[in-house]
């Protein structure tokens, strides 16, 4: 089993080392996680074998506290952020306190040196008992203020797991005893009339050093408190975002609760800029809700009765009712906040040789520090001088630094990924991530929409479009064939009414017969219509042609006699041609996984560009396609939505699932991708890239600084250059190596995926009808031609200048009204411009188009006509 523990005590990396390293020497722990930035542990055991009290009492062994982490819907219960809030006000009053009494000891202990005014009982031989007592009684207060330093720092040290807090505690402790010895000694002189001793001593109390030392770095630690507090801000804002209150209906009667009081079944009431509660259904009522906290896309959603809405995000406009479906821990909220928080829990492959240099850090430092010491003493140094050197080298010393370096990282770019719709389930994922050199598309559902959509009407001589489609949707309406509906759904679109249909019938591999109005009429494939006495040669050769453009014909008669033929696609998704170039150049081969037909598979490929295509594959067949190409050296990323993608998902260096697919496919995958977007695809290994160039940039400038400090502090250089470092310079140095590793790890926040411009290249918004007037002897002919002819007409372009327009939704609303306009075969609207560019046929009035935009709510101020 696994389970996550709260771990107290913590200050640096040999912490966090030595803890891991207790519990994972336990018998049946499989593995063992321990977080420095979030003070948490992850332990997977054998339950059998080990119980978690045992694991408690070895992190307490080990000289920290631990606790189970236990899940609670209590709003009484401390959150993570609020425990950081608390820790950082302790901080605060740490810093303020030690500087009151900081000052004053820096002061008059440097006064004397600088120049500075002085009253005159601090100065003078005779006075020197008043001066070392007043320093004295300053540093004490600090020294009690951080206490903890040295209550941490020796028991670690006690239990040998010697950290962080042991070097400050033994630097300033060693620091503040000299200064006691110092006083002793200037006393001594003063009663036996030593004064040169006196004079001597004065001069080197060391409780300034001691004091400024352990104000610096409570200084430093303040800072860096606040730094890491801003490393989870994408995760504070998503806690944030829960709903506190809920109106729900219960015997009728309207009541509001609290939304973690919500039970699945509830009738909700959800009104304009209100929260949606919980996860449900919209059963009565419109609104228009914006998802971007959740799926990152900018642009609000309408939605009817029918359709999904997901809990915290806002109904902008509209009132409806809802079901509740999903509350508690099984909202998609939830769900994103425990993938983000195990993503920030788990720990990256690089991280382990920071891990491996911060076990054996801190007593290979102490061994410094008491070799400088002693070196210095038998080259002949004064024992003042071996003691500043030894107390630089284990102050400058800074575990804390390695500690940091990887998880403040993981924590910003998850947490910047969450908040752009890509939810990375693990740091392991998001370092593999970057190293991706294949990416393997599915295709229906991933590169295209996942559901077919009519894209051209191929009417036959005297047919006109009406009659055509009104024939084939009465039919097909009788049908649950996925490429019926889409014909369904266009007849809809376009308000066509439906012919009733007599002894219907479903002919298995051919089609569909009917008789409408006496007449028998057929749908279906070229068999169907071959087995009916209906042959024309030009069927093959259409069927190639809208084969080859990756579409499906459905051919139609009635009567006898050919009435056209529809074709039907899985369109392209807008972004997918950029997300392939997008991959391509950042130096990624492209491949497509597909059961369809090669043909069709082919005119996809040629749609997006991508490098490769193998098509007719089975589940399990795009699973060993993924093996094959690891064998050969490769690192891949798969990408799909479906149960089918699951086997693949999961065989991947990095799967990535569509955010709309399966829950299989979402739990087999490593990264999810909230929006069904495969320019994020992009976007999550830039990602990756990116955090992982900032995890190397905190490890060389960690590794760097120590490198470069510990051994100016034990004086390697002073012989030659005379380069010696005081220890209140070596606290500063310290404090501030910490705070430059978290501030370098924030600059992730700011980051954003490069975006090429996106070319729409789906199906065209209405689909194009064609006549042909072509004939062979005796047979009726279909031919199609090229989609700048609409009814015989010339496509023409027309220019609306249009006021009201405010934000995308209006973008939205006019396109849609554009496009439901019959014979329009495209639409351009800019917000920017206030305009929209209209492709039509002649025949489609330039009243008919202003008419739509004026039904939409906006006005016509303008409208200019050109040849297409």
């Amino acid at each position: 089993m696994q389970e996550k523990y709260n771990v107290t005590g913590m200050t640096c990396a040999a912490c966090s080392a030595r803890v891991e390293k207790s519990v994972s020497a336990l018998p049946g722990v499989q593995a063992c996680s321990v977080n420095l930035l979030k003070n948490s542990m992850v332990v997977t055991y054998d339950d059998k074998t080990l119980s978690g009290g045992q694991i408690v009492e070895a992190v307490e062994k080990a000289g920290y506290g631990a606790s189970p982490q236990r899940p609670t819907r209590s709003a009484a219960a401390p959150s993570p952020v609020d425990e950081a809030k608390k820790e950082y006000q302790v901080m605060k009053r740490r810093v303020i306190w030690s500087f009151v009494f900081t000052v004053p000891l820096f002061y008059i202990s440097m006064g004397h040196m600088m120049g500075w005014p002085l009253p005159g009982f601090f100065l003078g031989t005779a006075n020197a008992m008043i001066y070392a007592l007043t320093l004295f009684l300053l540093a004490l207060p600090v020294a009690i203020i951080n206490n903890k330093y040295f209550r941490t720092g020796f028991k670690t040290l006690l239990h040998r797991s010697p950290n962080m807090d042991s070097l400050i505690a033994l630097g300033s402790g060693a620091s503040l005893v000299y200064g006691v010895y110092a006083l002793y000694k200037i006393a001594y002189g003063l009663g036996h009339g030593e004064l040169t001793m006196v004079d001597h001593f004065t001069h080197d109390l060391y409780f300034e050093g001691a004091g400024t030392i352990l104000t610096l770095i409570t200084l430093g630690k303040f800072l860096e408190a606040r730094a890491k507090g801003r490393t989870s801000d994408a995760i504070n804002k998503l806690l944030n975002l829960a709903p506190k209150k809920a109106t729900v209906v219960r015997g009728g009667v309207e009541m509001v609760i609290p939304a973690e009081e919500v039970e699945k079944g509830d009738l909700l009431i959800v009104k304009a800029g209100e929260s949606i509660p919980v996860d449900g259904v919209l059963l009565e009522g419109t609104g228009s809700v914006d998802e971007s906290a959740i799926t990152g896309e900018s642009i609000p959603v309408d939605k009817q009765p029918g359709d999904k809405v997901i809990g915290a995000t806002i109904n902008q406009s509209g009132y409806f009712r809802m079901r509740a479906d999903k509350v508690g821990d099984e909202t998609a909220l939830a769900q994103i906040i425990r993938l983000v928080d195990e993503a920030t829990s788990s720990k990256a492959p690089i991280a382990k040789l920071a891990d491996r240099v911060a076990g054996v850090f801190v007593p290979i430092v102490i061994g410094i520090a008491l070799v400088s010491m002693i070196v210095w003493l038998l080259v002949g140094a004064s024992f003042e001088f071996a003691l500043t050197i030894a107390v630089s080298v284990l102050v400058v010393s800074c575990p804390c630094a390695l500690g940091l370096a990887t998880p403040t990282a993981i924590m910003v770019g998850t947490g910047r990924g969450a908040a752009n719709g890509v939810l990375i389930k693990s740091a392991e994922a998001l370092e593999t991530a970057h190293s991706v050199n294949v990416v393997v598309l599915d295709k229906t559902g991933t590169i295209t929409q996942g559901k077919p959509a009519v894209t051209d009407l191929v009417c036959a001589g005297g047919v006109a479009e009406q009659q055509l489609l009104q024939t084939a949707a009465s039919l097909e309406k009788l049908s649950e064939h996925p490429l019926a509906r889409a014909i369904v759904a266009q007849a809809e679109a376009r308000n066509t009414e439906f012919l009733p249909v007599e002894r219907f019938e479903q002919i298995p591999g051919q089609g569909l017969r009917g008789v409408i109005g006496g007449q028998v009429c057929l749908a279906g494939n070229r068999k169907l219509l071959a087995a009916n006495g209906l042959k024309d040669p030009a069927l093959e050769a259409l069927q190639n042609r809208l084969a080859d453009q990756g579409k499906t014909p459905l051919f139609f008669a009635r009567g006898g006699q050919l009435l056209g033929a529809i074709a039907v696609a899985d369109v392209v998704k807008p972004t997918s041609k950029a997300a392939v170039e997008e991959l391509q150049a950042m130096g990624i081969e492209v491949v497509m996984l597909t059961g369809d037909h090669s043909r069709t598979a082919e005119a996809i490929r040629r749609q997006v560009g991508v490098n490769r295509v193998v098509a007719e594959v089975l589940p399990e067949d795009k699973e060993q396609e993924i093996r094959r190409l690891q064998q050969e050296g490769r690192k891949v990323a798969m990408v799909g939505d479906g149960i089918n993608d699951a086997p693949a998902l999961a065989r991947a260096d990095v799967g990535i699932a569509i955010g709309a697919g399966t829950d299989v496919a979402m739990e087999s995958a490593d990264i999810v991708l909230m929006k069904n977007d495969l320019l994020d695809v992009a976007g999550a290994i830039e990602l990756s890239k990116a955090t992982i160039r900032n995890i190397k940039e905190n490890l060389f400038w960690a590794f760097f600084y120590n490198i470069i400090g510990i051994p100016i502090a034990a004086g390697c250089w002073y012989a030659a250059f005379g380069l010696k470092m005081n220890p209140m310079v070596a606290a500063l140095a310290m404090s501030f190596s910490s705070v430059f590793v978290v501030s370098n790890a924030l600059r992730l926040r700011f980051f954003k995926p490069r975006r090429r411009p996106v070319e729409e290249t789906a199906a065209p918004a209405a689909p194009v009808c064609v006549v042909s007037d072509a004939s062979l002897p005796g047979e009726r002919i279909l031919e199609q031609t090229q989609a700048n002819q609409t009814n015989g007409g010339i496509c023409m372009k027309r220019e609306l200048k249009i006021e009201g327009m405010m934000c995308p939704n209006c973008v939205k609303h006019v396109t849609r009204a554009l496009e439901g306009v019959a014979g329009v075969t495209g639409v351009e609207v800019s917000l920017e411009d206030k305009r929209a560019v209209v492709t039509a046929g002649s025949e489609v009035a330039d009243e008919t188009l202003k008419a739509a935009v004026t039904d939409a709510g906006y006005e016509v101020t303008g409208l200019q006509a050109y040849e297409g």
